[in-house]
């Protein structure tokens, strides 16, 4: 495995970070053509699932005698030249980029894996979180030289019993607990696995006639100009082969899909449960103007977070709707350690005001969320230093006040606003700084997506998760 000699400081200054927001694991993509080598397919698939990592990218091939694997820390636009792709020839491969959740952020720890075993050799690419890697780690004779758990799962599944791959990831994922959309790669297959809750999204697709696709969202395939077929099922095991598809399963109790997904981590254009995340977002900012109406001249989305709600509030609402909050697009991770005044100006970095627009105004400002209240309170008072006469914040989720297990890094319960108020909205709008505030009810969104609230995971919103997680201090259990 090559990698490429380039210092990167994760700690670098990342708004993201600033703005203390949820952050997912993984993006992962699996393409098969028996005509191409198709590494460079996999690198633009991967530029469509940057938004859920950028601290790593990787991508490996095979080419009937060998996997190939690069990696490396950054963006995927900065880890991938033109000779590294022509380096992974072959008909399969997978790509991965990452968010460093389980395991710190090091080059030991970039996807894809890889190791062998009497079967031969075999790479995976891993989203979600497995939370009992601790037991995992200790059933394994031969782990890999990482703290993450993707890593356990590979070498879990390299040791389990077993006359094919697909018997050996049926018995290995027999022993996780957790989530887990995995794309493996043999010599000659590619393998997609969803645990039997579906939390994590992965979908199918074919590719350019005769090839299929593996993906985390369907704007992957967009962008290769592949088929979307369908979602892989929670729990199902699909092969792809020279010789087709087939499909296995894992026992499966209950669907869990992360509502999260809706809300934030999945891109508007992105098809899931049978509807655009865009179309559910904006129906969120319709039913979020009938829980919580007020009287206002001026809808603002908090960019670009809050932009399908917003203009869904301000249709239902009949209130205008401005991009008067500008977000400078040319901000992102720096390699430059900011000094202490950066650090303090913070969203004002990334986001400018029309004050001309907002002077005298009564404005409804409209995000996703709000985690620790951090950012919130920055962006009420620009409204406010732009002359807004009133600031009325309306959030298209519930209150958050549990962390999450299942692969996104999010804060911990005492650092989460909702939880340090005991679950108070009024206490969170004094917080904030804003005249009014009203989040979106947990039924709300399930109402907005136009499925049944029991096929969620909304662990974060109420504290009750598909499966037992590690206990949570000072669990709070909010009145519905």
């Amino acid at each position: 495995m090559a990698s490429q000699e380039r210092p990167y400081d994760s700690e670098s200054f990342s708004l993201e970070q600033e703005e203390g927001k949820h952050r997912d694991k993984c993006g992962i993509v699996g393409i098969y053509h028996p005509d191409e080598d198709v590494a460079r397919s996999v690198f633009y698939a991967l530029y469509a699932l940057q938004h859920r990592g950028q601290e790593s990218a990787g991508i490996a091939s095979s080419s009937k005698e060998r996997l190939r694997c690069f990696r490396d820390l950054g963006l995927v636009s900065q880890v991938f030249k033109e000779e590294t792709i022509e380096s992974l020839p072959g008909s399969f491969a997978v790509g991965h980029t990452r968010y460093s959740n389980t395991g710190s952020n090091n080059l030991e720890n970039s996807q894809p894996f890889l190791t062998d075993c009497e079967l031969g050799e075999i790479a995976i690419c891993h989203n979600g979180n497995i939370i009992n890697s601790s037991s995992v780690r200790e059933k394994i004779s031969h782990p890999l030289n990482s703290s993450s758990d993707s890593a356990d799962i590979l070498r879990l599944v390299a040791e389990s019993e077993g006359k094919s791959w697909e018997e050996k990831i049926k018995n290995a994922a027999s022993q996780l607990i957790g989530a887990y959309s995995l794309i493996f790669l043999t010599r000659d297959k590619l393998i997609g696995v969803r645990d039997p809750f579906g939390i994590r999204p992965l979908c199918f697709g074919t590719y350019n006639g005769e090839g299929f696709v593996l993906a985390s969202e369907s704007p992957a395939l967009d962008t290769i100009g592949a088929n979307f077929i369908r979602e892989v099922e929670p729990g199902e095991i699909v092969s792809i082969s020279r010789g087709g598809t087939s499909s296995g399963y894992l026992e499966r109790d209950k669907q869990a899909l992360c509502i999260f997904e809706f809300i934030y981590y999945a891109r508007p254009a992105s098809f899931l449960e049978g509807k655009y995340v865009a179309e559910a977002r904006l129906e969120m900012g319709k039913i979020l103007a009938e829980e919580h109406p007020v009287e206002a001249d001026l809808v603002v989305a908090v960019p670009d977070s809050g932009q399908w709600a917003a203009i869904g509030y301000s249709r239902r609402s009949g209130i205008e709707l401005l991009p008067v909050l500008e977000k400078n697009r040319y901000i992102g991770r720096t390699f430059i350690e900011p000094d202490q005044r950066i650090r303090d100006l913070g969203v004002y970095l990334k986001l400018t005001t029309i004050k001309s627009l907002i002077d005298g105004k009564r404005v409804v400002v409209v995000d996703d969320s709000i985690v620790r209240g951090t950012t919130t309170p920055k962006v009420v008072k620009m409204l406010r230093d732009a002359g807004a006469k009133e600031v009325h914040g309306r959030i298209s989720s519930p209150p958050i006040i549990s962390p999450c297990f299942f692969g996104i890094d999010t804060a911990s319960s005492e650092e989460l606003i909702a939880f340090q108020k005991k679950g108070s909205v009024n206490e969170i709008r004094e917080a904030i700084g804003a005249d009014s505030l009203g989040y979106l009810s947990l039924n709300g969104a399930a109402k907005a997506i136009g499925r049944s609230l029991k096929i969620f995971c909304h662990g974060c919103f109420s504290g009750e998760y598909p499966m037992p997680v590690p206990p949570i201090r000072n669990k709070l259990v909010l009145s519905r």
